[in-house]
């Protein structure tokens, strides 16, 4: 699947069957995870058929149904953005492979989320995984105009990429970033302070680099 159907087929889902994540598809997420953690020095795993942290068998907490997986985030303290980048990468390879997924900082009992957790790493969120009842739905978004400096002359990749963020998912789907372009570097910041701030960040570089085809490099 092409990367930008994969970015557009991609909604947050917070209702869930009671189908496992089979192994083969456990098996390829888990590749996938393993390369994120030697790139990026976290410790994502994947917890699969554990009721506890989104109480699955209640029908609605938190707004969620049905969730007995999820990605639980752990690393290094202080790497918030790292922590957003490579867990939208995981996302994104779980979404290629028919898994729903959303990103979850609240409404779960982080106390009783599972997850290994080493000397010197912290536990930042989780993100809910699964089979949905539904594909979720598109949220009306901004423009690339509106989160950017975007001029009609621009290089195709520049806009590539900012079609690739606004479909990133950020809190509360506010989309506080804004990108701008010095010739063949590009500076993006994100509006607030805190956690979610700074996650939200990687979520966004993540998109544009996929859409742009560029690397890390592209920054300024």
């Amino acid at each position: 699947m092409d990367v930008m159907d994969v970015i557009r087929s991609r909604h947050s889902v917070r209702r869930f069957d009671n189908r496992p994540i089979d192994k083969k598809t456990a098996d390829l997420l888990n590749e996938e995870i393993d390369l994120c953690n030697k790139e990026s020095g976290f410790h994502f795993q994947l917890i699969t058929d554990e009721p506890e942290a989104f109480e699955a068998g209640k029908p609605s907490y938190g707004k969620f149904q049905g969730c007995r997986n999820y990605l639980t985030i752990i690393g290094p303290s202080k790497k918030e953005e790292d922590a957003g980048y490579y867990g939208e990468r995981i996302v994104l390879k779980a979404q290629e492979l028919g898994v729903n997924s959303c990103w979850v900082a609240l409404t779960y009992k982080k106390g009783k989320a599972k997850g290994n957790i080493l000397p010197g790493e912290k536990h930042y969120m989780v993100v809910a995984m699964g089979y949905g009842i539904d594909s979720g739905v598109a949220h009306n978004g901004k423009t690339i105009e509106d989160i950017s400096d975007f001029k009609p002359d621009d290089p195709e990749w520049y806009r590539n990429g900012l079609e690739a963020a606004i479909l990133a998912p950020t809190a509360m789907n506010q989309q506080k970033f804004r990108f701008t372009r010095n010739g063949d570097k590009v500076k993006v910041r994100v509006a607030g302070l805190g956690v979610h701030t700074r996650v939200d960040l990687g979520i966004v570089k993540c998109h544009f680099e996929l859409g742009s085809g560029k690397g890390k490099d592209i920054w300024e």
